[in-house]
């Protein structure tokens, strides 16, 4: 199954499982970096699908990644994102972060951060941007944690 094909079934799944629901919300796709981004857009079913600590739409997002798996898509890596929750929560988890850092900075010692994947991977990369500080991640499953820390060379500073 080509990079198109992949992109309709996901498509077609995703549109199989909102309109269950019997809503019709926009959903828009594309293709970037090998994953297939699926925007699903405001309904009133939003929290439904979104669900508690957004448990259900990775779910979803999981359920239409392993179709398109077991499909021996071309591209299989799906990133859902529903009523733009995934962005607003990346926005609010980089400004704590910034927070986060700040503290890292004054205090000159490390920040331990309780996470999920999609929000370590926020803060991995806002840190990316700065020059004093370093970001990793200890632990396995959901005792995986993310620490922020001064980068040794420059505790002196």
């Amino acid at each position: 199954m080509n990079r198109q094909e992949s992109l309709d079934l996901a498509n077609k799944i995703t549109q199989d499982i909102v309109s269950f629901f019997e809503v019709n919300p926009r959903i828009e796709s594309n293709i970037s970096d090998d994953a297939i981004n699926i925007s699903i857009g405001s309904s009133s079913i939003n929290s439904l699908l979104i669900g508690r600590n957004s448990d259900t739409l990775r779910s979803i997002q999981m359920l239409i990644s392993n179709i398109l798996s077991n499909k021996n898509a071309e591209i299989s890596r799906v990133y859902l994102d529903i009523a733009d929750y995934k962005k607003q929560r990346a926005d609010k988890i980089s400004r704590k972060a910034e927070g986060w850092i700040e503290k890292v900075r004054s205090s000159k010692r490390p920040y331990r951060a309780h996470l999920n994947a999609s929000d370590r991977h926020t803060v991995h990369q806002l840190a990316a941007d700065y020059d004093d500080i370093v970001t990793h991640s200890e632990g396995e499953g959901r005792d995986r944690v993310l620490i922020i820390s001064l980068k040794e060379t420059s505790e002196e500073g």
